[in-house]
């Protein structure tokens, strides 16, 4: 592998949830979300936060949360339709960025339910999400003697479809109504099925997987800029129609301590995170096991480097000890691509929505945490 020093692109991340009722009176007449209803939303906000904007290093992320925060109580406890006129995902998101007095902005994302939401991107242009789910079984029959995939077993899959919808100034992009309508011929193959048995499914890995469901949804979903598989819920594959991503997540509990929040800020006294990492890794495919890398090799080549983190006081550790989720990230994706070569980005979350994506590519989706 080459030793020539990477060049490493940072952003911020910060999410703040509020409860708002709306009702969108552009969709056809009958439709349930014509009605005044509510949600429980969360807005997250991706930014370039410069040194120059913070008091102290390693307070970008608390920084962009104030921000975050600052434009949901706007929003809380309130009707939307008060403030957007039509209050869909992607209006929310867009009206919060031009509201967000942050620096860097890269993209703004809005999800409504667990299972739906809209990210606006740097260009402008919004991807609508919608999440499935589907139970079956599967084997892969290429793998190595005595492998555990090798064995016939089964996963509650799930897969994001999203779509960029770019709403040149359009009060509404996409129905979700109409994605669950061109899933459904696509559940009625896979759910409750052996993969194997499946037609193009003979070796059904999460790569194949998602480049069999792009080959399916493309025609009908032209605006479709990716589509992502859940293997489990800590790992999967993303596909964009020509280039694959895998990723896989661990959770890292450890001590920290902010080495230069002022003495009266509390993330200067010694805390604690349950992190989320979520390393992506990208690669060819292998013609013959159907996938870019084993995420058995990526969770044991890993493993060294997981156990140094997890459970320790990081801010004892010199390279460590700014504390914060850009210092412990960019350590991670040094550490990590001496062993595992492939590895584009990592993502460090301190709490839900709240961290840094430190990388040599950030593009693709901003996978719901």
């Amino acid at each position: 592998m080459s030793t020539t020093p990477l060049s490493l692109s940072v952003l911020h991340a910060a999410s703040s949830r509020f409860e708002a009722a709306r009702q969108v009176d552009v969709l056809p007449a009958g439709h349930r979300c014509r009605n005044l209803h509510g949600h429980g939303f969360t807005a997250t906000a991706y930014a370039s936060v410069p040194a120059d904007w913070v008091t102290y290093s390693g307070g970008e992320v608390a920084a962009l949360q104030r921000q975050v925060d600052r434009c949901a109580g706007l929003l809380n406890y309130g009707v939307l339709n008060d403030k957007v006129a039509q209050p869909t995902d992607e209006n929310l998101a867009r009206w919060i960025r031009g509201r967000l007095d942050a620096p860097g902005i890269n993209r703004v994302a809005v999800q409504s339910t667990p299972n739906q939401g809209v990210e606006v991107d740097a260009r402008d242009h919004a991807h609508v999400w919608r999440r499935y789910r589907f139970q079956a079984a599967h084997r892969l029959p290429h793998v190595p003697l005595g492998h555990k995939c090798g064995r016939l077993h089964g996963h509650g899959f799930e897969v994001i479809v999203h779509a960029d919808q770019d709403l040149a100034g359009a009060d509404l992009s996409i129905d979700y109504d109409h994605l669950d309508d061109l899933w459904a011929p696509i559940a009625a193959q896979v759910n409750y099925r052996c993969l194997n048995e499946i037609p193009g499914l003979s070796n059904p890995t999460s790569e194949m997987i998602s480049s069999w469901l792009w080959e399916r949804l493309k025609p009908e979903l032209p605006s479709m800029s990716w589509v992502t598989v859940y293997e489990t819920a800590s790992c999967g594959a993303t596909y964009d129609g020509a280039n694959y991503r895998i990723w896989k997540d661990f959770t890292v509990d450890s001590a920290v301590q902010l080495r230069h929040a002022p003495a009266n800020d509390p993330r200067h006294r010694v805390h604690g995170h349950t992190y989320t990492l979520r390393l992506h890794l990208g690669a060819p495919l292998d013609q013959i096991m159907g996938w870019t890398v084993d995420f058995g090799d990526v969770k044991a080549v890993f493993d060294p480097i997981f156990k140094s983190l997890d459970h320790h006081p990081l801010h004892e550790q010199a390279e460590l000890a700014d504390g914060d989720t850009t210092t412990i990230a960019r350590w991670l994706h040094e550490r990590t691509r001496r062993e595992l070569p492939q590895l584009t980005r990592v993502d460090l979350f301190e709490s839900e929505g709240c961290g840094s994506l430190v990388g040599v590519d950030l593009a693709g989706p901003a996978l719901p945490v």
